[in-house]
């Protein structure tokens, strides 16, 4: 498509945009009584305006029932997580029976490590990005520790190659290859959370198993985000929190996929706990655990429904929409948000840097150079919502729920005015 730097353009995208009328569907935060350009749904999504009702629900039915809410409301509680299994398995690729909600996202990795990090003498190494998301790393180390080991020794990081700002796949296999049969583990972010790299999961988890390794992929930047097909490529075991482009709200529980070849069994490590076991038996109190045939075995505690409600909210806009449709929009709308920037670089006479490759969702990650802290301020201050990594960078996610091409041609207007008033 040939694009043009201008409101009118803008608009007429828009105007054509099949998924135009979810925008008002969500609550916008203003700045000087306007809605803001939100940028941030890489790290919280807004809130969809049908989520309220659901929670308003379960609060009628904990004032009109109690306990009998468990088993007597509308959406009963005792089995609430069930209903979000199915639309959940089509947004990562997994069949309904792999998949889970519970806890938060590193409380849930670090309870998949239980079945999946089972080191030995001999194998006993994880393979992760560098510089990988500070909550993954204190994970990983410290399960390491957990286990006796030095996480100098068996913690592996893949590194970039110097002067570049993403990762090979070919370095990744030749790491995986290298490291060979003392590789237990490969665990990585999906998608980069500093840089929106989306990682070729596919050929790296072939790679891994052909090893003999466990594989799982930390998906907070990429349900929601990017294609996924779980199953298919054979992954062990993945997590995702929710809040970020599915819009579930701030610390909400966290997704799990655990392939079906570990489902049903009793005979793989796990913390356990009463709502794992079987739903036929569970009320019996039997001293016995029993596991449930799919991936709730690993659920431990009864599932929080408050929190659980706007995540199913969320879940009924995807079902309605589809992740192509949605992927087909972040590709047109993030590729419109990359034209805009390279037109106002070029009309300022900047320097901007994309750190995104082109194997990217929906964020694109651009360094300023020569460019304060004072630019972003600035930006917020006039209604751009986004957000700041240092040196100099600021990662700008146009999530296609609720994000519009006027607002990449507005953001484009806002970032020149604000370059040209010389802030640094």
């Amino acid at each position: 498509m040939e694009f043009e730097n201008s409101l009118n353009f803008a608009q007429e995208l828009d105007a054509k945009d099949p998924l135009r009328k979810y925008r008002e569907q969500f609550h916008f935060p203003k700045v000087n009584d306007k809605d803001v350009i939100y940028f941030t749904g890489n790290s919280l999504g807004l809130q969809p305006k049908r989520t309220q009702q659901f929670v308003d629900d379960i609060m009628a039915d904990w004032k009109d029932l109690a306990v009998d809410g468990h088993f007597h409301a509308e959406k009963s509680w005792w089995d609430y997580h069930e209903r979000l299994a199915a639309p959940l398995a089509k947004v990562v690729g997994a069949k309904p029976q792999e998949v889970s909600v519970m806890n938060t996202l590193t409380v849930n990795l670090h309870m998949l490590m239980v079945s999946f990090y089972r080191p030995t003498k001999t194998r006993y190494k994880i393979i992760c990005e560098e510089k990988a998301f500070p909550s993954d790393q204190y994970m990983l180390n410290s399960q390491v520790k957990f286990h006796g080991l030095d996480p100098n020794e068996a913690i592996v990081e893949v590194k970039k190659r110097e002067g570049e700002n993403f990762w090979r796949t070919e370095d990744i296999i030749a790491t995986i290859n290298e490291v060979g049969d003392e590789l237990a583990l490969l665990l990585i972010g999906g998608v980069n959370y500093y840089n929106g790299q989306v990682f070729n999961m596919k050929e790296i988890t072939k790679a891994a198993k052909d090893q003999g390794a466990y594989v799982g992929w930390d998906l907070a930047h990429g349900a929601g985000n990017v294609a996924l097909e779980l199953h298919d490529w054979g992954v062990d075991f993945a997590a995702w929190c929710s809040y970020k482009y599915m819009n579930s709200g701030p610390g909400n529980a966290s997704g799990i996929f655990v392939h079906e070849q570990y489902l049903n069994t009793t005979d793989i490590p796990r913390f356990e706990g009463w709502w794992g076991t079987k739903k036929e038996t569970r009320f019996l109190m039997k001293p016995e655990f029993e596991p449930m045939p799919n991936a709730d075995a690993w659920q431990v505690s009864n599932p929080p429904v408050l929190s659980l409600a706007p995540y199913l909210a969320s879940l009924e806009m995807f079902e309605e929409v589809g992740m192509k449709a949605l992927i087909d929009k972040r590709n047109t709308i993030v590729a419109y948000l990359e034209f805009v920037l390279g037109e106002i670089d070029n009309e300022v006479q900047g320097s901007f840097e994309i750190l995104t490759p082109k194997d990217r969702g929906c964020q694109l990650s651009v360094f300023l150079h020569g460019q304060g802290k004072a630019l972003f301020h600035y930006l917020m201050d006039q209604g751009v919502i986004t957000d700041w990594r240092e040196p100099n960078v600021i990662r700008l996610a146009p999530a296609p729920f609720y994000c519009s091409y006027e607002d990449m041609f507005r953001f484009g207007q806002i970032l020149k005015k604000g370059i040209t008033k010389n802030l640094s």
